[in-house]
């Protein structure tokens, strides 16, 4: 999430196109492990798959000078799990795959998951407008709660006014009511008329956030809690309320946003309030494999059949959809690979999955500052995941 006037990337839709990347392969410095578990039990190794990874890790993440990186990949080859740098930029300490770390958007994925929920079990539907539980915001009496999941509502991202992110810079540990995030997009015209755009839009899953408590009559730190993280036993994952606070081990986080030219500052402790439901969730990486899991599946979360509305969810048009990338409710298609990014300063992460490959990608930066690697801008775990798509066995 990058507020206005600090280059706001559009979440999922600037990722960049899955092409094979040349790496150059330099000494390992960091660590990694590879294992397959075979019927009989016993267990295989890939040495050679393993430095392949590796060295993609530490390549990207010195050429993009961010401080550190964990990845892992599931596929059928087996579970790699790979680090890279440190755990913070004034720390000796390598990260662990048991590190703490702020999700970002990834959290849209369990808000649309919790909506979802809620039209299976018939306590609202995708059709229900969002001028039904919150009032005033533009396109209120059309924008339906489909497309504010999917991102043609038209309805402004907060993180577009200049009073906010002014407000936001100046005190980072400041608690913010979603509502006072939603009420500054309500003096605000519409982007567009609902179904004839597609925007990224914070202001989306904040609302949806607003409606899930309205309609549950629950904390949404709770419901996330009871309907998502205790069924599915991530028991490292939770949703911080308004507290500045991260449990450890953690990673720290650095961040330019807000900063003068070539200026990082620590923003492990800035208020994810701020991102509310949109962005707020602290978790780890074993914990977001539990959730992609399920987040590809449906197990333990959905019926099938709604688990394959949001499969049929994903939108080809309007641009800058295209036939073979879009974006859906709370979940994305990028060229086969599904799956969402997640960007709150100080952290950046991916979680994807290639159904026809049989793999999962998971990455996590402590920074979020754009690297540019081989002439290309994007974010450190995009930069990452996109060298072990190319590094994947043909």
């Amino acid at each position: 999430m990058r507020p206005s006037g600090l280059n706001a990337r559009s979440g999922l839709l600037t990722m960049m196109t899955m092409v094979a990347a040349t790496i150059l392969l330099f000494a390992a410095c960091g660590s990694s492990d590879i294992s397959v578990d075979t019927p009989s039990g016993t267990s295989s190794s890939s040495p050679a798959s393993a430095a392949v990874y590796q060295n993609v890790l530490d390549d990207v993440r010195a050429a993009g000078g961010f401080p550190g990186v964990i990845a892992r990949i599931v596929s059928p080859e087996g579970t790699w799990t790979g680090t890279s740098g440190t755990a913070g930029a004034d720390r000796t300490a390598a990260p662990t795959s048991t590190d703490r770390t702020r999700i970002g958007s990834l959290t849209k994925t369990m808000t649309a998951t919790i909506l979802l929920q809620l039209v299976q079990e018939k306590r609202l539907s995708l059709d229900d407008t969002i001028g039904t539980y919150v009032s005033g915001v533009p396109n209120g009496d059309t924008a339906t709660l489909r497309q504010l999941a999917d991102m043609t509502s038209g309805i402004p991202s907060y993180t577009e006014s200049n009073a906010v992110a002014d407000k936001y810079f100046a005190n980072p540990e400041y608690a913010w009511p979603p509502a006072e995030l939603v009420d500054a997009v309500k003096p605000m015209p519409a982007d567009f008329a609902p179904g004839q755009g597609w925007e990224y839009s914070n202001t989306n899953y904040i609302l949806l956030g607003m409606v899930i408590e309205k309609v549950l009559h629950q904390p949404i730190a709770e419901t996330f809690a009871t309907r998502l993280f205790t069924p599915l036993d991530m028991s490292d994952t939770t949703f911080p309320g308004g507290s500045v606070e991260i449990a450890a081990p953690h990673l720290d986080g650095q961040t330019d946003q807000g900063q003068p030219a070539g200026h990082n500052v620590d923003s492990t402790h800035w208020n994810p309030s701020f991102a509310f439901t949109a962005g707020a969730v602290i978790s780890t990486l074993d914990d977001l494999q539990k959730w992609g899991d399920a987040l590809f599946t449906g197990n333990g979360i959905l019926e099938p059949a709604t688990q394959q509305l949001r499969r049929d969810s994903i939108l080809h048009s309007p641009p800058p959809n295209t036939a073979t990338a879009g974006y859906g409710i709370g979940i994305g298609d990028r060229d086969g690979w599904w799956g969402h990014d997640g960007d709150i300063p100080g952290y950046n992460s991916v979680l994807f999955r290639n159904y026809g490959k049989d793999t999962t990608i998971l990455v996590l930066t402590n920074s979020d500052n754009t690297v540019t690697i081989d002439g290309h801008e994007q974010a450190p775990a995009q930069a990452v995941f996109a060298g072990l798509v190319a590094a994947l066995p043909r």
